[in-house]
């Protein structure tokens, strides 16, 4: 990948611009060395700042300290960036690690508030419980299409319970597994299926003027 630079990576040629190279390359870079060179980082959270704030905004929406949180994950970042075994998949790095600050911060925090009871089992007429929704059309997540619905759905998510909105978060704009998320929020399977099919039901209620006839 590397073969038109020099053999050695450690110390890059002045003549290698940080904005001239790939992110994976940059990646790649900055795993060269115990800590990684500064302009080279620099540019990689040039880069990647807007990712870290929109999920912190989504996870976190009221929180007033959500800058001091995006400092600390790119700390983080820069102290263990050396453990990232496959430099192309950085940005899914960054959002675990995000991801995984904001439930350190959260259990920290040690919120007690009561929030709506949106986990009672989904009974159906034969007596069976389902905890999926069916997902043969476009979610409210998928349909965003105009700034408008943008600024509306950022309200809706916002307005959700703690516990719902963190759950769709990590679904719909993380992309992680139910599974995933099931070991990150230390609940069971059950439950993360359950809150994210209300939180759907909640934001396509909320949504419904923006989402069609």
């Amino acid at each position: 990948m590397f073969s038109t630079w020099p053999v050695s990576l450690s110390a890059p040629e002045p003549s290698i611009k940080p904005e001239q190279l790939t992110s994976t390359e940059l990646v790649a870079l900055c795993q060269q060395r115990l800590r990684p060179e500064r302009l080279m980082f620099a540019e990689l959270l040039c880069r990647y700042q807007s990712h870290v704030d929109k999920l912190l905004y989504h996870l976190a929406p009221d929180w007033p300290d959500r800058a001091d949180l995006a400092q600390e994950v790119w700390i983080r970042v820069y102290r263990n960036m050396r453990r990232l075994n496959d430099p192309a998949k950085f940005k899914g790095w960054l959002g675990r690690i995000t991801t995984n600050l904001f439930y350190d911060e959260l259990r920290r925090r040690k919120r007690n508030r009561a929030t709506l009871s949106l986990d009672a089992p989904l009974n159906l007429e034969d007596g069976t419980i389902d905890w999926d929704v069916p997902a043969n059309a476009p979610g409210p997540v998928d349909a965003m299409m105009t700034q408008e619905f943008y600024d509306q759905l950022h309200r809706a998510i916002a307005d959700l319970p703690e516990v719902f909105r963190t759950t769709i978060v990590l679904r719909e704009i993380q992309g992680l597994s139910y599974e995933e998320i099931a070991d990150m929020t230390e609940v069971s399977l059950g439950t993360v299926k359950s809150r994210i099919a209300r939180a759907r039901q909640r934001l396509q209620s909320d949504l419904q003027p923006y989402l069609g006839h």
